[in-house]
């Protein structure tokens, strides 16, 4: 047997082994795990930006009310470099209910998006009792009138039940309606059309009631309290307000009241912490029951003029050694390389005035690395934790439980601004432009701390149009201040009802720290945090 023949068998049954071995080894090696995240997402008619949860997976987006929610374009669709979506972008979805959908990689992720749509509906019959009642759910509105005036003139002067341009009774504005009347109440139907998308009967109610004036709520905070009241519309509605046990009340100043129709909201401050009151409406000559109500407690800052420190291996704390932490901030990431990259600590430098002790913080901005390796980091400090370092980006925590309602954030700080040398993408337009600090505080009923991640493969960044914050303030300087100033920021209260289940605080010496932008030695000194309760 030829030398060549024998090499092609010998290679032949080499071929058949390793076609058999093959067939009998199972594959072990499992697919990495590469988590997948919405990063983007845009919808034709949507208002504001899109709200991306990385902890539930849910998109959530707030469309206009001409918005055809049964047919919502989704103009654009980003997720995690590599990963797909079961759904393409540039494609028309029924948003009436939460959208599931999968993004996949190696492995499958569902998220869902959510569409709010808020539609202005208005009701209003001249001589009316407080505000007008809807009810969507079942197409009814429903408004009172007092009894004494009856139900043989009914004169409606506004009408809103539809998106903004819908017709009622096929004209523009208010219709005549054929009212159906009994002894008590009147009602009657209205046909309410919209493009080719809404076509509703709605019926109205005129109600009589014996009850002109009175208080529907109030929103008690800790020196500040909401009445929500109501009273005959085209009368003199207001509130009148005493400690309990008083003998004289106290009239709230006409300037301290809105009103809407013969509704209204007075605010009555400089009250009393944990002090019991009672209120009552007036409308006219006529007064309305009295309802108490309790004013809450005056929560203060822990370590608000940042007089407790310790060092943590090389990670300089801001508290006190064995004490539980409200602050924290970036070292932990910073200080990978170096304890020299502490970015943020302790100083003697107080300003001239401080009553809490003699030390402050200092928030230093610097590329921290080794040459050209490394990454810029932002001098900071914020309420929360620093959860863990994800390669040289951070996970961090904001947020710490607080229910109290404050009205102001005060405190001192001065600053050293530095021109802008380390940018993302999305900042590259501020390279060279001076660098500027911000302090800003928020507060929410999110049910647990808010995550950021800064890592651009998965990044979730704070969003201070996010749905679950009701109060929001923040301060910016973007020149030197070489001596302590004053600073107090008012906080917007987006609701007065709700009551917060936590406090985000952030103070960073470079605004966009976050995206690894900013000027290498821009500095910020604090001291001397406190929260007031009250309106000047």
């Amino acid at each position: 047997m030829s030398m060549k023949r024998i090499s092609r068998i010998l290679g032949y049954w080499a071929c058949l082994a390793v076609f058999l071995l093959s067939a009998c080894i199972e594959n072990d090696f499992p697919y990495p795990t590469v988590k997948l995240y919405l990063t983007g997402l845009t919808v034709e008619g949507q208002v504001g930006t899109t709200l991306l949860s990385n902890d539930d997976r849910t998109a959530t987006v707030k469309l206009d009310e001409t918005v055809n929610i049964r047919k919502v374009h989704i103009q654009s669709l980003e997720v995690t470099e590599g990963g797909k979506a079961s759904i393409p972008s540039d494609t028309v979805v029924d948003l009436t209910t939460p959208l599931q959908i999968t993004l996949s990689l190696y492995q499958d992720y569902p998220w869902t998006i959510i569409a709010n749509q808020t539609i202005e509906r208005i009701f209003s019959v001249e001589g009316q009792i407080g505000q007008a009642y809807f009810y969507p759910d079942i197409r009814e509105a429903s408004v009172n009138l007092p009894k004494d005036k009856g139900l043989d003139v009914i004169s409606v002067t506004d009408l809103k039940l539809g998106p903004s341009g819908a017709t009622y009774n096929g004209v523009n504005g208010v219709p005549e309606l054929q009212w159906e009347k009994t002894k008590n109440f009147a009602y009657a139907k209205v046909q309410v059309k919209y493009s080719d998308f809404v076509d509703e009967e709605w019926t109205l109610y005129v109600n009589l009631s014996d009850v002109k004036v009175g208080v529907s709520s109030v929103d008690a905070w800790t020196k500040v309290a909401w009445v929500n009241g109501f009273g005959l519309e085209g009368q003199d509605n207001g509130c009148e307000y005493k400690e309990e046990g008083a003998e004289e009340w106290i009239r709230v100043s006409s300037s301290e009241v809105t009103h809407d129709k013969g509704s209204f909201v007075a605010r009555l401050t400089h009250l009393s912490p944990n002090t019991k009151y009672v209120c009552r409406a007036y409308s006219g000559d006529e007064m309305g029951a009295e309802q108490s109500f309790t004013t809450g407690e005056e929560a203060t800052l822990p370590n608000g003029g940042f007089e407790d420190w310790y060092q943590n291996g090389k990670v300089i704390c801001p508290w006190k050694e064995g004490d539980n932490s409200f602050w924290d901030t970036g070292n932990w990431g910073s200080t990978t390389l170096s304890a020299e990259d502490n970015i943020t600590k302790s100083t003697t430098d107080v300003w001239s005035g401080a009553v809490s002790g003699s030390l402050a913080a200092v928030l230093g901005s610097k590329f921290v690395g080794i040459g050209s390796i490394g990454k810029f980091a932002a001098g900071n400090l914020f309420v929360g934790e620093y959860r863990a370092t994800d390669g040289t980006n951070g996970i961090l925590g904001f947020g710490r439980e607080f229910t109290a309602r404050p009205t102001k954030l005060k405190g001192h700080f001065k600053y050293t601004t530095a021109n802008i040398a380390y940018t993302d993408n999305a900042h590259a337009d501020l390279m060279g432009k001076p660098d500027t600090c911000i302090v800003w505080i928020a507060l929410g009923d999110w049910s647990e701390p808010v995550e950021i991640r800064t890592n651009p493969k998965n990044s979730k960044y704070f969003d201070k149009n996010d749905p679950n914050i009701i109060a929001y303030g923040e301060m910016n300087c973007g020149e030197t201040v070489s001596g302590y100033r004053e600073f107090e920021i008012e906080l917007d209260y987006r609701s007065t009802s709700r009551v917060p289940k936590y406090i985000l605080l952030v103070c960073s010496a470079s605004k966009y720290g976050d995206y690894f932008t900013g000027g290498p030695g821009a500095t910020m000194w604090v001291d001397d945090f406190s929260l007031e309760y009250d309106y000047d």
